[in-house]
């Protein structure tokens, strides 16, 4: 096909027009962000998801995203621009597809692609001639070659002359204020020349900046390269507060001091372990695919050890501190674990190390409650069903004078930590809050 050809396709001439519908599968943290940059641009977009509690806030314009204010979301829906359905017939009614469900780990580090391969299914039922389908959740590459296209293929039509594919990774980050899904640069790549064009013309319009790679392959292992590149980092520091710490070195103050080098170094910080949505999961996605071609990935494995085992270390900190400081036992002491979240001022505790460290505490038959102004209540999760239901406790001098010690597992940047010290008998600090504000305290033990 020429170059004449592609530019006058009826699909890509209908993106620049903006005379297409978009739908977009799966209106989570990545969805509905996604979903509002595609109406805000000028497209009708139709959103699609199995929650229905999810259905009825849309509808009421009541925004569950923090990343998506409820009066932009309310905005989109009165102007007609976007709605949504748990009804997946109606992707037919769309043009271009974009799916943005989760690709979780089983339980023995496998990549799970069930979320992706049901949702494909769902397309293949209703498919026509002439659709785009995007894929942005994580994955290995070859993802979109060897699992989507089989599948919505059996549909009876061809990828590349009756429906078209692509990838484009999401690249969303909980809680960072000065970026959002349509300012952060998205990489693109389409199955073919022709698909390409679409998902360049479609994307353009979308985003600022649409950074286009050679093939699909080469975006899959875009987003993957990225998460690896901080998981391998964020294991280094960790390995070196466990190295520094048994020399009496403060590897805080070792990282503050390195990082004044203006070339040659990238900070980054220890922790009680990795949480989110993808750096402690995308690294193995490709250690899995890695098998198929008997090459190792030594790097990615170590990382993904020493940052798994950061909870227990903090734990056996806590236990330390409990019996060095006030000659008690963690198994008849009461614990409260400071912020539940992954990741400060947001209430997404997908992976979050907390969960680990409150299971890991009880283990040790303690008592263990937590705080986070943005969780009043810990949800149904894959892995730890049995803390569901379990309530925030309060944060005053009250409620903190009945626990032992105090677990700062997230630094919520709400919580009062001066009032806190002062109430607390025992403080674990994974993250350096309190050397951060300037407050000196022997209550305080860095982990």
């Amino acid at each position: 096909m020429s170059q004449a050809e592609i530019a006058n396709h009826p699909l890509v001439t209908a993106i620049r027009s903006k005379t297409i519908k978009a739908g977009v599968i799966g209106l989570g943290y990545v969805g509905l962000p996604l979903a509002m940059s595609i109406s805000r641009a000028g497209f009708q977009t139709l959103g699609f998801d199995i929650d229905a509690e999810k259905m009825v806030r849309i509808d009421a314009g009541n925004s569950y995203i923090e990343a998506v204010p409820s009066d932009v979301l309310a905005a989109e829906r009165t102007a007609g621009r976007f709605s949504a359905t748990d009804d997946f017939g109606r992707l037919a009614e769309c043009d271009v597809i974009a799916i943005c469900v989760p690709t979780p780990l089983t339980r023995y580090r496998d990549p799970d692609l069930s979320f992706v391969e049901n949702t494909c299914r769902q397309i293949a039922k209703v498919l026509r001639t002439g659709q785009l389908i995007a894929l942005e959740s994580t994955t290995y590459p070859g993802t979109t070659d060897e699992i989507m296209r089989p599948i919505l293929e059996a549909s009876g039509l061809k990828a590349g002359e009756d429906f078209f594919l692509g990838y484009s990774p999401e690249r969303e980050d909980p809680g960072n204020r000065d970026f959002n899904t349509s300012t952060i640069p998205k990489v693109v790549a389409g199955d073919g020349e022709l698909a390409s064009e679409m998902m360049k013309a479609f994307y353009g319009a979308v985003v600022d900046t649409i950074v286009p790679v050679t093939s699909v392959r080469t975006a899959e292992a875009v987003k993957l390269t990225e998460n690896i590149f901080r998981a391998v980092n964020i294991a280094l520091v960790n390995e070196l507060k466990l190295v520094y710490d048994a020399m009496g070195i403060d590897v805080w103050d070792v990282i503050e001091a390195a990082k004044t080098k203006p070339f040659g170094y990238m900070p980054f910080y220890p922790g009680p372990g990795l949480g989110g949505h993808c750096i402690p999961i995308d690294p193995f996605y490709l250690t899995w695919k890695s098998r198929e071609f008997e090459q190792p990935t030594r790097f990615i494995e170590l990382a993904g050890e020493i940052n798994t085992s950061m909870p227990r270390y903090v734990v056996e900190k806590l236990a330390e501190g409990l019996d060095r400081r006030l000659g008690k036992a963690l198994s008849r002491s009461r614990v409260l674990i400071m912020g539940l979240a992954y990741k400060k001022n947001v209430p997404d505790i997908r992976e979050s190390p907390s969960l680990r460290l409150m299971e890991l505490i009880l283990e040790r038959g303690a008592q263990v409650e937590y705080h986070d102004p943005y969780l009043e209540e810990i949800p149904r999760t894959r892995e730890y069903g049995h803390l569901k239901g379990r309530k925030s406790a309060s944060l005053d001098q009250t409620t903190v004078d009945a626990f032992d010690a105090v677990v700062i597992a997230t630094d919520h940047d709400s919580v009062d930590y001066a009032s806190l010290e002062q109430w607390a008998p025992l403080i674990i600090d994974t993250r350096n809050v309190y050397a951060r504000r300037g407050i000196s305290s022997d209550k305080v033990i860095k982990a």
